[in-house]
């Protein structure tokens, strides 16, 4: 399953209501980190796809939610379980740091 695109409309069903853990990476086309982190994460929700949903939220074309969550840099990625926000992790990392995180937190 690939990554699931999120906007400030969907993000309630996407995320919110979503039947499994699901991670939004906060990123923007401009923002190079975001850029490295993107395949990693396609790998991830491919590997993971039983356990967990990948979502990306564009944070130039939706603003509204990345504030509401009090986004400050990118890439940062939430990690939402069961309707509430359990983990947060800003910046770039590598693959395993990533699942390492994923698997703490679901």
């Amino acid at each position: 399953m690939a990554t699931v695109n999120v906007t400030d409309e969907n993000f309630d069903t996407e995320v919110i209501k979503a039947g499994k853990p699901v991670i939004v990476d906060f990123w923007a086309e401009w923002c190079g980190p975001c850029k490295m982190i993107g395949p990693v994460l396609e790998e991830i929700s491919s590997e993971m796809s039983e356990e967990v949903i990948i979502a990306k939220h564009n944070i130039d074309n939706e603003p509204n939610t990345p504030t509401k969550y009090g986004i400050r840099g990118i890439p940062t990625m939430l990690l939402f379980s069961g309707g509430e926000l359990k983990a947060t992790k800003v910046g770039a990392t590598t693959k395993s740091n990533i699942v390492s995180w994923i698997k703490e937190n679901i």
